[in-house]
C-alpha cells in the first residue's frame, strides 16, 4: 500500500507543512503562481496531507491515482523499487503536478541509501546514472550517499517528465524553526542548496523549468 496515515505533528518540516496545506494555502499558492507565472484566479488544489484524509502520505501508485494520472501507463518497474518516495505534499493546478519536499533544518538534506537487496541495488543506481545524464551531471559523486533523498526525487519527478506529465518538484524550504535549529534567513538555505547542487553536479538550466523552491518564514504561520 502507498498511503500513510500521520499523526498531527507538533514540530519540525512536517507541522509546518501541514499547517500551510491545510491552514494557509494562499501563502504557497501565492508563491507557486509568482513563480511558474500562472494566473491569479488559477486553481491549485492540494491532496496531501490533507486533515480529512487523516494527514496520510503517499507513495508509488497511490500518488500517481490520487493525482488522476494513468497507473496503467506509468509503470516504475525497471524504474524503481516499490516503497519509492513518500512525498510530504502532493497537488494539482490543472495539468501541472506538484510534488512537495518540505524541509525545517539543513540535516534533514542528508541521507543515503538504505536499500540493500542487490537487485533493488542494481535498479536504483541504473535511474539514477540515467537521471544523471539526461540533467547534464558529469560528476563522480554517488547519488546514493549523502543528498540520496533529493536526488530520488530528482529522479521521479524527471522520471514522470519523460511522459509529458508537466510534473514539479516543490522543494518547500522553513525559516525561522528555533525548536529545529533551523535556518535563520534564505541565504542560509540558499548556501546549503547551492553546495548540494554542486556536490550532485547539477546545472540550473537543466532544472529551472521543472525545480521550484520555495522559503516560508514560520512565523507568517503561527
Amino acid at each position: 500500500m502507498g498511503r500513510f496515515i500521520q499523526p498531527k505533528a507538533v514540530k519540525g518540516s512536517q507541522k509546518w507543512i501541514q499547517t500551510i496545506i491545510n491552514e494557509k494555502p494562499k501563502i504557497l499558492n501565492k508563491r507557486l503562481r509568482t513563480k511558474l507565472g500562472m494566473p491569479e484566479d488559477e486553481k491549485i488544489e492540494w491532496f496531501s496531507p490533507i486533515e480529512e484524509d487523516e494527514y496520510a502520505e503517499y507513495r508509488d501508485e497511490e500518488a500517481l491515482a490520487l493525482l488522476g494520472l494513468d497507473i496503467e501507463t506509468i509503470v516504475y518497474q525497471p524504474f524503481w523499487v516499490e516503497m519509492g518516495p513518500q512525498w510530504d505534499g502532493i497537488g494539482r493546478a490543472g495539468e501541472k503536478v506538484f510534488l512537495v519536499e518540505a524541509k525545517s533544518h539543513i540535516p534533514e538534506l542528508i541521507s543515503s541509501m538504505k536499500a540493500i537487496n542487490p537487485n533493488s541495488i542494481k535498479m536504483i543506481r541504473d535511474s539514477l546514472e540515467k537521471t544523471k545524464k539526461q540533467l547534464g551531471s558529469k560528476t563522480d559523486f554517488d547519488w546514493t550517499k549523502a543528498f540520496y533523498q533529493y536526488a530520488n526525487r530528482l529522479a521521479h519527478v524527471n522520471f514522470l517528465r519523460s511522459f509529458y506529465i508537466p510534473a514539479y518538484l516543490v522543494c518547500v524550504y522553513f525559516v525561522n524553526d528555533s525548536e529545529m535549529k533551523g535556518p535563520t534567513s534564505v541565504d542560509e538555505w540558499k548556501g546549503a542548496i547551492r553546495l548540494l547542487h554542486k556536490c550532485l553536479g547539477l546545472r540550473e538550466r537543466f532544472l529551472k523549468k521543472w525545480l521550484i523552491d520555495i522559503f516560508i518564514d514560520i512565523n507568517r504561520l503561527k
